[in-house]
């Protein structure tokens, strides 16, 4: 299977290349569909994400969540950055960090159980920060995923990420609301499709044969393609154009509440916090009408009522919010179904979830 995975690789790149694609090409048109190679699609997925190594900065909540997830699935290795320490309000939701912990780093509370979670993946700790990294560091990982970062820090690392091919990811919980990222660049991925049967023209069936159709479990591989934008250029939508006003009765009023949030978190150098609730709350409120203004959108996407919902990590929706993350994750690293395209928002009093294609049409 690794020889197979190898041969287009040694057709572009070895002299033998001429003679190797007379054989290769034609015996994988040949090959495409059929349920050997749909086994071997799917074994090489799973090679390709075994050979990976994913930067995960910040471990509150949510990064344990997706920590968890990526080490379960088997990358390769995993790096957990973070410079911050333990505070009470991470014994809430962060599940890999033990009891007694308080004032130690973060990344490296949670590296034992972390890393007993899979003995076979390389699990490390880093406590430095993240914005003393330079470029070079993040070359040497297949995906990076943020989370507790600043607008301004996950834009540079995404530019970063973009400019070395590097599959990027971000997210964050606050509250009962939280949201993911992702910006894979041009992302190729095969997606499984259940087989048509033709029928010859002119020809009808019977109820039974319909039935078996329907019944029937042949599958076939079919390869796309599919490309991302920015970080910077999905937040930064024109909705002054009448398209976009069209498309605003559509979008979910919590892409304006991340809005918010994050002009909060690059004011104040943190998120709202429940001990300083009143506060906080006034100046939400002032920053949501700053913001909504600046994009031209009516106060009535995010009523008052919104301070409610946005303090703390939630430990339920940073489990929802980091499954859906995980899965992309694997999902981009494996090349195995379609991504979701570009942003994930949960809304947890509503109990749903939804993906948006946000940016530059």
């Amino acid at each position: 299977l690794e020889l197979l995975g190898q041969l287009p690789c040694l057709c572009t790149h070895h002299a033998a290349g001429a003679v190797l694609a007379e054989v290769w090409e034609p015996w994988l048109a040949a090959a495409w569909g059929t349920a050997w190679f749909s086994s071997l699609i799917q074994s090489l997925a799973t090679g390709r994400l075994r050979a990976s190594r994913v930067l995960l900065v910040g471990m509150k909540g949510l990064g344990a969540e997706v920590a968890k997830n990526l080490i379960l699935a088997g990358v390769k290795g995993l790096t957990m950055l973070d410079h911050q320490q333990v505070s009470q309000e991470d014994t809430r939701a962060q599940f890999l960090i033990p009891v007694g912990s308080l004032g130690r780093n973060r990344a490296e509370a949670s590296l034992e159980r972390a890393q007993n979670l899979n003995p076979m993946v390389d699990v490390k700790a880093d406590p430095e920060s993240v914005e003393n990294k330079p470029e070079e560091f993040f070359t040497q990982f297949d995906a990076v995923c943020l989370t507790c970062c600043s607008r301004d820090v996950m834009v540079k690392i995404d530019q970063i990420c973009h400019k070395n091919s590097i599959k990027f990811f971000t997210g964050d919980v606050f509250g009962y609301h939280g949201y993911m990222f992702a910006n894979l660049g041009e992302h190729e991925f095969v997606e499984e499709k259940t087989k048509v049967t033709k029928v010859s023209p002119g020809v009808e069936d019977g109820p039974d044969t319909k039935k078996a159709k329907l019944d029937s479990s042949e599958t076939t591989m079919v390869k796309k393609r599919v490309v991302f934008c920015q970080l910077k250029e999905a937040l930064a939508v024109d909705w002054s154009s009448e398209k976009a006003k069209a498309a605003l009765k559509r979008t979910t009023p919590d892409y304006f509440l991340l809005q918010v949030l994050l002009k909060f978190r690059t004011d104040k150098g943190r998120d709202p916090l429940p001990q300083s609730y009143a506060e906080d709350s006034k100046l939400l409120l002032q920053i949501r009408s700053d913001v909504l203004d600046s994009l031209g959108v009516s106060m009535d996407l995010l009523p008052d009522d919104f301070i409610s919902y946005c303090f703390s990590e939630m430990a339920p929706v940073c489990a929802v919010v980091g499954g859906v993350l995980g899965q992309e994750v694997v999902k981009a690293l494996s090349q195995r179904d379609p991504p979701h395209n570009n942003f994930f928002f949960f809304d947890g009093i509503k109990g749903n979830g939804i993906v948006e294609c946000l940016g530059p049409k």
